[in-house]
């Protein structure tokens, strides 16, 4: 294994233990709806913060606006395609159901792992940050998978190893990115960055946000989103 995918395995552990820790608690106490809505929130400013100040910068230094429209399409076309997946299989009933779930959740695990390795191919300074905010989003996801199944009366054991293996793609898809998009330059490069980019919007606006908003809000939540983006921005400018 190279020093870069070493660097980006030990770094992708990160994310991967908080969506182990999330599960846990979540199989022994689910948290509450204003709560889950307040992290989301604060989840989403985060991962927008990484978009607006890291991701976009590195797009438009490339100037490739053909890359930025196949980026963006296939970013865009794959989110879009996965929801769809992941919907047929949610609409099963009885154990056919929860193995699809399971199936869902693992496809969208996977793609958060080879985002990370889309940062990385930007530089180490955009994939940490990226890890600090996919880190967020997994451990979230991590409490909604336990609360799911554990609704669906499944033992807190087969919960926990459930969201364990669920985790293990993460590593997966960081180390695949990893290995295929480093030295990417040009054309290949900015259609990666804008595949990327058009995901974690994807993440942001139709998963995060859409998922909290179910929940009625209040000035916490809303602000939480802000103090999320602030958070990560402040971040970016001390480094």
């Amino acid at each position: 294994m190279s020093a870069a995918l070493a660097q980006i395995f030990s770094l992708t552990l990160i994310p991967v233990v908080a969506t182990i820790l999330g599960g846990v608690v979540a199989s022994y106490r689910a948290p509450g709806e204003q709560l889950r809505s307040f992290v989301q929130h604060f989840a989403a400013g985060v991962v927008f913060a990484v978009v607006a100040g890291e991701l976009l910068p590195e797009i438009t230094k490339g100037h490739q606006p053909l890359g930025v429209v196949i980026g963006f399409t296939l970013g865009v076309g794959v989110l879009l395609a996965v929801r769809q997946f992941a919907e047929r299989l949610e609409r099963r009933s009885g154990s056919q159901g929860e193995s699809g779930l399971i199936a869902a959740v693992a496809t969208d695990v996977l793609i958060d792992g080879l985002l990370i390795g889309v940062g990385f191919a930007a530089g180490t300074r955009v994939g940490v940050l990226l890890i600090v905010a996919l880190t967020l989003e997994l451990l979230f996801l991590g409490v909604s998978v336990a609360s799911s199944l554990g609704q669906s009366g499944q033992p807190r054991r087969r919960i926990i190893l459930t969201v364990v293996g669920l985790s293990l793609a993460v590593i997966v898809g960081s180390l695949l990115g990893g290995t295929l998009l480093q030295g990417l330059s040009g054309l290949a490069l900015e259609i990666v960055l804008s595949f990327g980019a058009a995901a974690l919007l994807f993440l942001v606006t139709e998963e995060l946000l859409t998922e909290a908003h179910e929940v009625k809000e209040t000035p916490l939540i809303t602000a939480a989103f802000f103090a999320g983006f602030v958070s990560l921005y402040l971040i970016e400018l001390s480094t």
